[in-house]
């Protein structure tokens, strides 16, 4: 299936844009809670001897496990209802499907379409090969990159739409630490455009800043 990104923005009418809501993920209190304390750059460095397309492929299909099992913490709240369209601030996101149709559809609607697309990529064995010997075909660059784009807009929605349900949950740990781990990814093998991922640029700044060293406890167990 050929899936691609749209972008949907009103056009200047002479009104004043609706004030934008407030960014709770953004609170101090919210952007210091990880699950981890070290640099998740060193997670995403290419190791020696292993080949780069068999490294975005196993880094790829991880990121995609772990974003799809995020995203179902939230589920029963994303329904047609609550979210009637794929939104991160300002942008909605469209669906295309193989014959190239433009469809608004729900955020759950459209969750569903990236994870059974994603989905079939990682398990066709001639696109992520797991065979010794098969090589990875000419289009896999382009195909990883499809599929980080749209595991951005799953994450972009979680925290503009669910955020304050992830954190009654307290799992705003695990999204921020899943989150910064995947936006170095992209950045060190370059897998999306800047201009696509700069909705969440604050976002990214925040996290992706490195923590203050945290206080040692010296307390012994016995």
């Amino acid at each position: 299936m050929e899936w691609l990104m749209g972008k949907g923005k009103g056009k200047p009418n002479g009104k004043k844009p609706p004030p934008e809501e407030k960014k709770h993920y953004l609170d101090a209190e919210h952007t210091t809670v990880r699950v981890v304390d070290f640099d998740l750059k060193e997670l995403v460095v290419l190791p020696r001897e292993i080949d780069l397309n068999e490294w975005l492929a196993c880094s790829t299909t991880t990121f995609f496990n772990l974003i799809n099992l995020q995203y179902s913490t939230i589920s029963e709240f994303c329904t047609g209802d609550t979210c009637p369209a794929m939104t991160a601030c300002n942008t909605t996101y469209f669906w295309y499907d193989e014959k190239g149709k433009k469809t608004k559809c729900t955020a759950p609607q459209y969750v569903d379409f990236v994870m059974s697309s994603v989905q079939k990529l990682v398990t066709d064995e001639d696109i992520f090969p797991t065979k010794y010997g098969k090589e990875f075909p000419n289009t896999f660059d382009s195909l990883v990159k499809k599929i980080c784009r749209y595991l951005f807009h799953v994450l972009a929605h979680i925290y503009w739409s669910h955020y304050k349900e992830t954190v009654a949950m307290d799992l705003h740990g695990h999204l921020n630490t899943l989150y910064t781990h995947f936006v170095v990814f992209i950045r060190e093998f370059n897998l999306m455009d800047p201009k696509e991922t700069s909705i969440m640029d604050d976002l990214t700044e925040a996290l992706c800043t490195p923590l203050p060293p945290q206080p040692q406890n010296h307390v012994t167990e016995r």
